[in-house]
């Protein structure tokens, strides 16, 4: 039988913007270093992604370079989780529609003359595995958030951490430093919050032992005790920051962005903005795709921004613009500006930007210490509070904006947390220790680093078979 050239993977994602964005960009790796590609997205995410819905801009699968991209049903194509009418009732969908439109279409793709080898796919929907197990190929479970993360919710999914958790005892697990209750995922620290999401989290967990691979979108020297711990128990591998080369190693030319975006991203009004603000100047302001402000938290934040006195660029996306203060647009207009979203590599890789008030999804955390940008942490929920805790005290690149008792971040806080950074002597400390983080995630994914050197045994691995 004659051999193949390549050898072929395919790829799926959870249909969010935050899941997107890393296995997407470790697909341009992939491809970059020889394999075939194939992207698989839901209808519902390619109908967005065409202006269809969602706020996205018109987008053909060219944008992603010669990854091919095909699509599944998640039972819902016309509009997504929206058009259900709970998340209980939009995941059991996914699960059975997804599964039974992704065993067609890798047997259709089997008959192609470019059978799949290999399926990579988002840890939240473990019943992918059992499909790829079912029609013969291997299959990779990739992590979205951090190994620490990924640690706790394995630990309380086997019952060595018991929840709910005892609120005033400290927290000793493997691989991990003392934490709080509140240091946890919010899933973990308020259990009862979020049952379905809860759920998902388990799930990913049930099937693991059956995976070829366990992916880690972190790098070795970032989360050693963690991913040292965790490779006693699975196949696990670095492989981050998947973040584009040209923002890290620079090996991959034309790799600017991640190349997929749901919200549309006003480009030339930040840079103009920025170009013209001194060094290290702004506070930019983003809390990600998914997060909702309440109003008092957003009257709070412009507060906080008006008294740093600062300049500023703060994302308010078009469903969150309502909750903004009266007239705070028009009024702040000589020292900030607000935009419904922006390019957030850009914006951070950008001189004038010293600091990033986030809070902290892995995928900002991981692009402002790629970037080096030192952080105000205001984590919201999920796996946010955790993140915080190592951004401050492990790898200590930035601060965090305490909550009072009604779990509001106040002004004057947000104010004196800016400036601590942007003019104080705590900012002095925190930007060397951005500048190494920086250098460490650039080697990670250059020739020869710890994830560059994984990615090349899964390919070999992925050849040989």
């Amino acid at each position: 039988m004659e051999k193949r050239e390549k050898a072929h993977c395919l790829v799926l994602f959870y249909p969010s913007q935050g899941h997107i964005n890393p296995l997407l960009q470790f697909s341009k790796r992939l491809e970059h270093k020889g394999l075939k590609v194939t992207f698989i997205t839901t209808r519902s995410v390619l109908k967005a992604m065409h202006g269809g819905g969602g706020g996205g801009g018109e987008q053909s699968p060219s944008s992603f370079s010669s990854i091919a991209l095909e699509t599944i049903s998640d039972g819902y194509d016309e509009g997504g989780a929206s058009q259900a009418e709970s998340i209980e009732a939009y995941l059991d969908r996914f699960r059975e529609i997804g599964s039974q439109t992704l065993a067609e279409l890798i047997e259709e793709i089997s008959g192609s003359g470019h059978p799949a080898d290999c399926l990579v796919y988002d840890s939240c929907m473990s019943w992918a595995l059992d499909v790829a197990k079912r029609v013969g190929i291997a299959g990779a479970a990739f992590f979205t958030f951090s190994c620490a993360v990924t640690n706790i919710y394995s630990l309380v999914q086997n019952g060595l951490l018991k929840v709910p958790l005892n609120p005033g005892s400290e927290i000793l697990l493997p691989g991990l430093p003392p934490l709080q209750p509140s240091d946890t995922p919010s899933f973990v620290y308020d259990s009862g919050s979020y049952p379905a999401f809860f759920k998902l989290i388990l799930d990913q967990f049930s099937n693991l032992d059956k995976a070829d691979w366990v992916l880690c979108n972190t790098f070795h020297e970032l989360e050693q005790e963690a991913v040292d711990w965790m490779a006693k128990f699975w196949p696990l591998r670095t492989i981050g920051p998947t973040i584009p080369s040209m923002y890290m190693d620079k090996r991959h030319e034309d790799n600017w962005e991640y190349g997929l975006s749901l919200l549309k991203p006003n480009s030339d009004a930040c840079m103009k903005w920025l170009n013209v603000k001194p060094k290290g100047s702004v506070a930019y302001v983003s809390f990600g795709s998914v997060a909702e402000i309440g109003e008092e938290q957003m009257e709070e934040l412009g507060l906080g921004l008006r008294r740093s006195k600062s300049y500023f660029l703060w994302v308010v996306r078009e469903k969150e613009a309502a909750k903004l203060p009266k007239g705070f647009v028009e009024e702040t207009s000589e020292k900030g500006l607000v935009v419904s979203w922006c390019p957030q590599l850009e914006v951070l890789a950008h001189e004038a930007v010293g600091c990033f008030v986030t809070h902290c999804g892995w995928n900002s955390t991981l692009e402002g210490l790629s970037l080096g940008v030192p952080m105000v942490a205001a984590p919201q929920w999920t796996d946010q509070s955790t993140n915080a805790r190592f951004i401050v005290d492990v790898w200590k690149t930035g601060v965090k904006a305490q909550a009072d008792k009604k779990g509001i971040v106040r002004g004057e806080e947000i104010a004196h947390c800016v400036r601590e950074i942007l003019d104080g002597e705590i900012g002095k400390e925190i930007r060397k220790n951005t500048s190494k983080w920086k250098a460490l995630a650039k080697n990670a994914v250059d020739e020869g680093g710890s994830s560059d050197k994984n990615i090349d045994e899964f390919i070999a691995k992925l050849v040989q078979s």
